[in-house]
Order: C-alpha cells, then structure tokens, then sequence
C-alpha cells in the first residue's frame, strides 16, 4: 500500500505566462518542473499550507484566488492528492530558496519542458484553455 500525501500548488499567471519551478537534483523526482506549492500539514488548510509553501520555497508573499482543478495521481512510491489554486503574487520579487531553477512560461512552450507526471492533467486543461 502506498502513502497518500495531499499536496497544494500555485498556479502564478503574469502577462500570460505561468511560473514553474525546477526540482532540486537529490529530491525525488529530481530536474523535472512543477508548479510551486508542496505538502499540507496536519491542522493547515490547503490555502495556509499554499501560502507558507509559497513563502519557504520562494520568499513570496500571495493571494490564494480559488481552485483551479484538483486531481490524483499515483506514483510507485506514493499517491498525491493534487489541489492547484489560481493565485497571484502579493510582493515584487521571487527568491530561489529551494528549487534548481525557476521560469515563466507561456501555454505554448510547456511542450519544451519534462514536468513531474502529476502535473500533466493540470497542464493538459491549461493547453486546452489556452487554445
């Protein structure tokens, strides 16, 4: 039986682009892009655990605006409970804290980038949207 994780990401929009984020190496699935967010901890709700993410990972402040789409993927080691919020950013700058690289990216160009397998639903109703 696997572990089951709920897990909140941000999805940041800015002049049409949305910001993505490059696992470090020594983590698990390491190098491939994610949206920003991580891990709910016990007695936070997904928008408190989205804004403290948001703040550990990239020293950014934001406003949680509602839910994007929510959905599950199982990996072999684990099963991930994924909640992506439309959020916007509260403050005027971006700190690489955590992550390898960070980048803006336009619908169009997610093709150009290998994302972490949960993400694929979510970028498939970002493709669609957008077309």
């Amino acid at each position: 039986m696997t572990n089951t994780v709920d897990v909140v990401a941000a999805l940041v929009w800015d002049a049409g682009r949305f910001l993505i984020c490059q696992r470090p190496p020594q983590k698990a699935r390491g190098l491939l892009w994610e949206f920003p967010g991580g891990k709910v901890e016990k007695g936070e709700t997904r928008e408190q655990a989205l804004k403290r993410e948001m703040k550990e990972e990239l020293d950014a402040d934001i406003r949680v605006k509602g839910l994007f789409c929510a959905l599950t993927h199982v990996y072999p080691d684990l099963s991930v409970n994924l909640f992506v919020y439309e959020a916007e950013l509260t403050c005027d700058r971006l700190r690489m804290l955590e992550h390898n690289a960070i980048n803006w990216i336009k619908p169009a160009e997610i093709e150009q980038y290998t994302f972490c397998p949960a993400d694929e639903g979510v970028l498939n109703i970002i493709k669609q949207r957008s077309a």
